[in-house]
């Protein structure tokens, strides 16, 4: 019997671990082949004090890690564990660290024609993979053009206000389920599961989550 399922994925598209978590959690789905599962994207900021034009990414890691040195340990650990679910990382390519206010804009223009998804894969390996500066619009718009939106659309809602209102909301959201880093996925407006867990860590919440007495939908 198919089974349904809603999952909340707040996430930002220059968290590494967000990567990593969408990974392992495809890669758990796709090991739960009963459930009927919806994702939703949600957005919360790592950095939202980061000027809108963004700022070079080797004072930022230096900021953030207490040092350069520290940084690349760091980012050292987390490419051995992307290189486990397949992801690539090209940390050395990564010349400016964005403001991601406009590529969560992105993502909820998406959403209105179900590309959301496609759009975070975008976004995840524009950054990841090339070094590219996904706080700039032109680069959002050709990521929008790759993953086959109107660009027109795309342009004319990203100069407008637009979604800002939703991005809010959505923090708001997160605050009150107690979320305060990412990846953190939110199942059936219910249970919460934080980090980039391993895919076995998903099935007790896949089962929990998915008793039909259970099920909860979002308003």
């Amino acid at each position: 019997m198919t089974r349904s399922l809603e999952i909340q994925i707040y996430t930002d598209p220059v968290c590494p671990w967000c990567f990593i978590g969408k990974r392992r959690l495809e890669l758990a789905l796709d090991a739960r082949p009963d459930l009927s599962v919806r994702l939703y994207w949600r957005a919360f900021q790592l950095n939202p004090e980061i000027p809108e034009c963004g700022m070079d990414h080797t004072a930022y890691l230096a900021s953030k890690f207490n040092g350069a040195r520290r940084a690349t340990n760091i980012y050292e650990d987390i490419r051995r564990v992307g290189e486990s679910v397949g992801i690539d990382f090209a940390f050395e390519k990564i010349k400016r660290t964005p403001n991601t206010i406009d590529a969560h804009r992105l993502i909820k223009i998406a959403a209105k024609t179900a590309w959301d998804g496609l759009v975070v894969e975008r976004l995840f390996g524009a950054y990841f993979f090339d070094g590219a500066d996904i706080g700039d619009r032109n680069t959002l718009i050709e990521i929008a053009r790759n993953a086959g939106l109107d660009v027109g659309r795309v342009a004319a809602e990203l100069s407008s206000d637009l979604h800002f209102e939703v991005l809010s909301s959505e923090g708001a959201q997160a605050r009150a389920f107690g979320i305060e880093g990412v990846p953190s996925f939110v199942f059936n407006n219910q249970y919460l599961l934080s980090g980039a867990q391993e895919p076995e860590s998903f099935y007790p919440i896949f089962d929990l989550a998915s008793q039909p007495a259970r099920n909860a939908s979002f308003e």
